[in-house]
C-alpha cells in the first residue's frame, strides 16, 4: 500500500480557504495507533485540512500496511521510502526528506506523536522552518537516557509549541524542565481511542481459532527493546528467567504464545539458532486486531513495549514488564501493570509474579483517568483555535 514513494499532489500546495493544514507525521507501528483517531477526528470536525505523511522508518509490511488497513486508516498522502539505518542515519533522511515538503505545503502545524525516530525528525524540521508543533503523548519520561525513545522525548518536547500529555507524570516532569504550564494539555490517550474505537473488529479476529488456543489458557509475549535482544547475554537472561514459567503454565496445559519482532526474530537466529523452549509459540508478527484480541483473552503479558502496558491496563490483563524503568508510571500506580528490572529477573520476580497470577492474588487495577476514548476529540478542539497560516499558538496557549 504504500511500497513507492509518492510525490505531493498538486491539491496540497494550498489549503482551502478557512481550514488549518496540518501535517500529521507516523513513521513506526505505535504511532499508527496514536495518529488514527486524531486523522478521523480532524476529518469530521471539517476545519481541518490533515495531510498525512509516513515516513517509512517501519517499512516492512507486517509492520505498517497491515496496520493502515486494520485501523481503517487511508492511504499516506506522501510516503517518504526512508527505511532502515543508525539512529543518525534515520533521522537525518527524515529530515532532508521532510523539508522539501514542509517548504512547499506551508502547513499552520505539524503534529508528531510519541517517541520514535521520525517523531523527533519532524519535529526538529518544523522548529528549524517555523513551523508550530505539536506532541501528542508529551512529557513521558523513563529517566533512562540509553534508551534512544527518551532523547527523542526530551528534545521533541522543548521544541514543541503544544503538548498532549496522557497521564499526571507528563505535565509533571514537563513542569520540572522548565516548559510554560499554559502549553501543557491533559487530553488523555489516544492509542486507548484506537482501542475502544476498534473493539467491534477485534471482537471478530478469528486468532485464537487460527493458533488453537483458547480464552485464559495462554500468555502472551514481547520483546523488542535493544537493550533486551541486541545482546546474547540481554536475551539469554530472558530466556533463563522464562524457563521455569513456561514449565509452570505448561502442567497446568498453557503455554506463551510469542509474535516476534523482525529484528527480535534475526537476534534470535543469530544467538540462539537452535532454540527450543516447550510450550513456546513463535508466530509472525500480528496485525493490530490479532494482536489486541490475543492479549485481550491472554491470561498474562510479558512485555517490553510502551503501548502493551497502557492496552492491557485498560483491557483489565496482567502485564509484566521487563525493563528497568518504564515511562508509563500510571500504568503501574493504577493499571495492571508490573514493572520487572534485570536484577529482579535474575532473582526470580518473573515467576514469583506469574504465580501471584495463576493464584489470583496479583492485582486488579483500574483504567486511568481520561482514557476514556476521547482524547482525539479533545486534541482537536484546542486545535480548532488555531488561525491558518497564523504561524503562532499564542491565542490557544
Amino acid at each position: 500500500m504504500v511500497s513507492n514513494t509518492q510525490p505531493l499532489q498538486p491539491s496540497f500546495a494550498k489549503a482551502s480557504a478557512g481550514r488549518v493544514k496540518v501535517a500529521i507525521i507516523v513513521g513506526a507501528r505505535p504511532n499508527f495507533m496514536k495518529a488514527a483517531p486524531i486523522l478521523k477526528a480532524m476529518k469530521q470536525n471539517g476545519s481541518f485540512e490533515p495531510v498525512l505523511i509516513h515516513t517509512g522508518q517501519h517499512y516492512d509490511a507486517l509492520m505498517s500496511d497491515v496496520f493502515f488497513k486494520d485501523l481503517d486508516m487511508p492511504a499516506p498522502d506522501i510516503f517518504l521510502g526512508i527505511g532502515s539505518g543508525t539512529h543518525a542515519e534515520q533521522t537525518a533522511k527524515i529530515m532532508l526528506a521532510k523539508e522539501k515538503y514542509l517548504i512547499e505545503m506551508k502547513p499552520d502545524l505539524v503534529l508528531v506523536v510519541g517517541d520514535v525516530n521520525s517523531t523527533l525528525a519532524a519535529a526538529l524540521t518544523a522548529a528549524k522552518l517555523n513551523i508550530p508543533v505539536a506532541h501528542v503523548e508529551a512529557g513521558l519520561r523513563s529517566g533512562d537516557r540509553t534508551m534512544p525513545e527518551e532523547i527523542n522525548r526530551l528534545l521533541t518536547d522543548q521544541i514543541s509549541d503544544l503538548l498532549f500529555t496522557t497521564e499526571p507524570s507528563g505535565a509533571e516532569n514537563l513542569k520540572r524542565e522548565g516548559v510554560a504550564p499554559e502549553k501543557i494539555h491533559f487530553v488523555g490517550n489516544t492509542m486507548i481511542d484506537s482501542l475502544i474505537q476498534n473493539l467491534p473488529k477485534i471482537e471478530n479476529s478469528k486468532i485464537l481459532e487460527k493458533l488453537n488456543l483458547q480464552k485464559g489458557k495462554y500468555a502472551a509475549l514481547t520483546l523488542h527493546r535493544p537493550s533486551n535482544v541486541d545482546t546474547k547475554e540481554g536475551l539469554e537472561k530472558i530466556f533463563q528467567a522464562l524457563e521455569p514459567v513456561l514449565k509452570k503454565i505448561a502442567s497446568q496445559n498453557m503455554s506463551v504464545v510469542f509474535p516476534v519482532h523482525p529484528r527480535t526474530r534475526a537476534k534470535i537466529a543469530e544467538f540462539f539458532p537452535q532454540l527450543q523452549l516447550v510450550g513456546l509459540i513463535f508466530t509472525e508478527p500480528l496485525g493490530y486486531s490479532e494482536f489486541i484480541k490475543l492479549v485481550q483473552l491472554s491470561r498474562f503479558t510479558i512485555t517490553d513495549s510502551g503501548g502493551i502496558q497502557e492496552e492491557t491496563s485498560v483491557l483489565g490483563v496482567p502485564c509484566l514488564t521487563l525493563r528497568n524503568s518504564t515511562e508509563r508510571p500510571i500504568t503501574i500506580e493504577v493499571g495492571t501493570n508490573t514493572l520487572i528490572t534485570d536484577q529482579e529477573l535474575s532473582r526470580g520476580k518473573l515467576q514469583a509474579e506469574v504465580d501471584k497470577i495463576l493464584s489470583g492474588q496479583y492485582k486488579q487495577g483500574k483504567i486511568p483517568d481520561l482514557w476514556d476514548g476521547k482524547a482525539a476529540e479533545r486534541i482537536v478542539a484546542i486545535l480548532s483555535k488555531i488561525k491558518p497560516k497564523s504561524q503562532s499558538l499564542k491565542a490557544i496557549s
